[in-house]
């Protein structure tokens, strides 16, 4: 499968850009990816209602928001959106979009976390520890039938997800009822791609790569260290036995991409139900898009599925 040709029609305006983090000390760069960014069709707000509250953690509150739909099932969402453990907020649309879409499509109340980011000082187990103070409000509420509440990430907030799940596993607390993983970024030193995937990947610009260096960069700045790393930190580390079944919705054009396909292969080994989606043409983050693309779609239905089952 090549590149979406959406997508690809678009890669032009990328064309001599630097990092994300240069992008940001240059107007016209910036919007030369805000372009590359836009969707087909605007994103409309579906018939939801949406809270933003703050809830108890070990480090102090953690700003949360809660999206109802008009009728549910009893089912519940804990998620957990992306950013390299340093960038990202409730408003990006890997958490907004996704948490508004899902409630409506599954049906389900869905709270997403604002949780606290690598800078400042601020390392692991910070991140963990209020993804996991947020779902033990969550699952303290009542708001979702018994055994009805799954947790979920998108990259690295798939790590959080599924630390959060091996905690509850290890204390003897309650399980989620399932897992989701959007192309999870999940082991340290990252798998490496096959040869036909990576000649691939090399059309694509360096601003939607992830280069060996950036990883390891990545890795350093939420742990403080690449040796020795906690199996919580990077999870796919972890003994993965006796988690509830995880789907994984994976980027076709994504370097981190064998993460997600080895945690896989681990938990067919630890006896773990799981099921995939593959995002054909789609780069890494592409949750970060609305459901006028279809992949972004499916992947959406793929996920609603998968609470309902």
């Amino acid at each position: 499968m090549t590149l979406d040709p959406y997508l690809a029609d678009r890669l032009h305006l990328l064309t001599g850009l630097g990092d994300r983090d240069a992008l940001r000390a240059d107007p016209e760069a910036l919007s030369r990816f805000a372009e590359y960014q836009r969707d087909p069709a605007e994103w409309v707000l579906p018939d939801v209602s949406v809270e933003d509250r703050t809830v108890p953690g070990p480090h102090g509150g953690v700003p949360v928001r809660i999206y109802r739909p008009q009728e549910t099932d009893g089912r519940a969402l804990m998620w957990l959106h992306g950013g390299g453990f340093v960038h990202g907020d409730l408003d990006m649309p890997e958490a907004h979009t996704v948490s508004a879409e899902l409630a409506v499509r599954a049906r389900a109340l869905v709270v997403s976390v604002d949780y606290r980011l690598a800078v400042d000082g601020v390392r692991y187990p910070v991140p963990v520890d209020d993804a996991y103070a947020a779902w033990t409000w969550l699952a303290g509420t009542g708001w979702a039938e018994e055994g009805a509440v799954a947790i979920g990430g998108a990259s690295a907030g798939s790590a959080l997800a599924l630390s959060t799940a091996l905690r509850l596993r290890d204390r003897g607390r309650p399980l989620p009822h399932s897992v989701l993983l959007a192309y999870p970024f999940l082991h340290f030193p990252n798998p490496a791609l096959d040869a036909d995937s990576a000649a691939r990947m090399d059309t694509l610009p360096p601003l939607l790569r992830f280069t060996p260096e950036s990883i390891e960069g990545m890795v350093r700045n939420y742990v403080g260290r690449v040796g020795g790393l906690p199996s919580d930190a990077m999870p796919g580390a972890a003994d993965l036995t006796g988690l509830p079944t995880t789907s994984f919705v994976l980027s076709e054009y994504d370097d981190l991409r064998p993460s997600g396909e080895l945690l896989a292969r681990q938990l067919e080994e630890a006896g773990v139900p799981h099921r995939t989606f593959v995002a054909a043409g789609m780069p890494h983050g592409h949750l970060n898009r609305g459901p006028s693309l279809g992949e972004v779609d499916r992947s959406l239905d793929f996920f609603a599925a998968a609470l309902k089952g």
